[in-house]
C-alpha cells in the first residue's frame, strides 16, 4: 500500500467513521425495536441525542475525568487509523485496549460507586475477550505469514477457510464488545437492563457524547475485522459484516444478561476450544 493511499484511507476512517457507527446505531435501535413489537426511534435519532447531549453542560466530579475521556476516544480512533490505513494489526488491538484503561481510569475517577462497579466489570470483560483477540490476530499470522492489515487483505483466499473456528472464537467475543446481552455487564448501550448504566454513570453532556462516539468508531474498527475475514471478495465481506452484526442485535434481544462468572468462563471456554483448537490444527496441518 502507496503511503498516499494509506493516508487517505485514515482520513476516510476519521471523517466517516462516526456517521456509519451512528447510522448503524440507529438502525440497531430500530430493528430492536420492530423485534419488540415496538416502532422505534427514526434511524438519525443517535445523531440528534449527541446533539443534544453536545449542548448540555458536563457535571465533572473531577478534573481530570475529561482528559481520560479524551484519552479514550483519541486511543479509539488511532486504533481505527492503523487498522484502515493498513498498518500492524496487533499494535491496533493494543491501541484498542489501551482505550478501554483509559475509560476504566475515567470511571475510577468519579469515585462512584456505581462507576466503580461498573469499572470492575469493564475490567473482567477486558480479561473475558482479549484471550480471543489476540488469538485472532495470531490465527491470521499463522495464514498470511504477516501482522500487516493490507498483506492480510490481499492474501489470496477468504481467511475463513483456514480459520472458521477462529471467526465463531471471535463472533462469541463481539457480543462483548458490542456491549449486548447476554455480556453486557459493565452497561448497555441501549439501557434496557438497568436504570443506573454502570461505568458510566457519572458522565453526562460532551464527556457521554465523546464516550457514544468513541463506540461508533470502534464499532466500525470490529466490523472492520470481520471483513478480513472474507477480504479477498468486498461485497461478500461487507455482506458478512452485515448478517453478523444482525446476528449480535437478534441475541442482544433473545437473552438476558448473565452473571460476570458466565461471561468470564464461556470466553475463555471458547477461546480455548475454538481458538488455540484452530491454531493447533493450523501448526500440526
Amino acid at each position: 500500500m502507496s503511503g498516499n493511499y494509506a493516508w487517505l484511507m485514515v482520513i476516510l476512517y476519521i471523517i466517516l467513521a462516526p456517521f456509519i457507527g451512528g447510522l448503524i446505531a440507529g438502525v440497531d435501535r430500530r430493528i430492536s425495536a420492530r423485534m419488540q413489537s415496538r416502532y422505534g426511534p427514526p434511524i438519525l435519532q443517535p445523531f440528534y441525542d449527541i446533539f443534544k447531549l453536545m449542548n448540555k453542560s458536563s457535571i465533572a466530579v473531577n478534573p481530570q475525568q475529561r482528559l481520560y475521556i479524551i484519552c479514550f476516544i483519541v486511543f479509539v480512533i488511532i486504533s481505527g487509523a492503523i487498522f484502515f490505513g493498513g498498518g500492524d494489526l496487533l499494535l491496533a488491538i493494543f491501541a484498542l485496549t489501551l482505550a478501554s484503561i483509559f475509560l476504566i481510569i475515567a470511571a475510577y475517577s468519579t469515585f462512584s460507586p456505581y462507576a466503580y462497579i461498573g469499572a470492575e466489570r469493564e475490567m473482567l470483560q477486558i480479561m473475558a475477550y482479549e484471550p480471543m483477540v489476540i488469538l485472532t490476530t495470531v490465527g491470521m499470522y499463522m495464514v498470511t505469514k504477516s501482522f500487516n492489515v493490507w498483506d492480510i487483505a490481499m492474501y489470496d483466499q477468504p481467511l475463513l477457510y483456514s480459520l472458521p473456528g477462529i471467526f465463531l472464537g471471535f463472533l462469541f467475543i463481539l457480543t462483548i464488545k458490542f456491549r449486548k446481552s447476554p455480556f453486557d455487564i459493565s452497561m448497555s448501550h441501549h439501557a434496557h437492563q438497568e436504570i443506573v448504566r454502570g461505568i458510566i454513570t457519572e458522565f453526562s453532556g460532551t464527556d457521554l457524547a465523546l464516550i457514544e462516539i468513541a463506540h461508533w468508531y470502534e464499532n466500525v474498527f470490529l466490523l472492520g475485522i470481520v471483513c478480513l475475514f472474507f477480504a479477498s471478495s468486498p461485497i461478500i465481506a461487507l455482506i458478512l459484516a452485515i448478517v453478523v452484526y444482525f446476528l449480535e442485535i437478534w441475541i442482544d434481544n433473545n437473552y438476558s444478561r448473565l452473571k460476570w462468572q458466565s461471561v468470564l468462563g464461556s470466553a475463555w471456554i471458547v477461546a480455548l476450544v475454538l481458538g488455540v483448537g484452530n491454531i493447533a490444527y493450523l501448526a500440526l496441518r
